[in-house]
């Protein structure tokens, strides 16, 4: 009975582990791509999922019409965006930084239209944020 017990606590304990880490995004380890869930997320044109990835105030620019903007505000400029285009592809086409700090560059192909994607992230504690994201029209 007490096997039966200590099994259920741990895996209680491993559950609320793996849910409280997918609410928050963690940098594993030096080697680890912050670029990998935000392409996904991005590609899935899934706002809720890539705002967890959000500093709680960034600056996002959609069509050179820049806003410094809240978390929330941020997240409604983009799901406003996603819900006029919405993305068919998206791939990052070069990264460069250092360990505080990274920006990668990316092409989206959404509405039946290109766009240029640049996004900009900073550690803040152990987790890698976005700081910055830019989505031009390319001619």
């Amino acid at each position: 009975m007490k096997l039966k017990k200590f099994i259920i606590a741990a895996f209680a304990a491993l559950l609320c582990t793996a849910v409280a880490s997918a609410q928050k995004p963690v940098v594993r380890n030096s080697s680890y791509d912050v670029f990998n869930p935000i392409t996904k997320y991005i590609r899935l044109g899934d706002v809720e999922k890539l705002s967890a990835w959000f500093s709680d105030n960034l600056e996002i620019t959609v069509f050179h019409v820049t806003n410094d903007a809240s978390k929330s505000q941020a997240k409604q400029i983009l799901k406003s965006f996603f819900d006029t285009y919405t993305p068919r592809a998206f791939n990052i086409e070069h990264t460069a930084g250092r360990e505080t700090m990274k920006y990668a560059l990316g092409s989206m192909k959404a509405g039946g239209d290109v766009f240029r994607v640049t996004i900009f992230v900073s550690l803040e504690g152990s987790n890698y944020l976005i700081q910055q994201i830019k989505i031009e029209k390319r001619d």
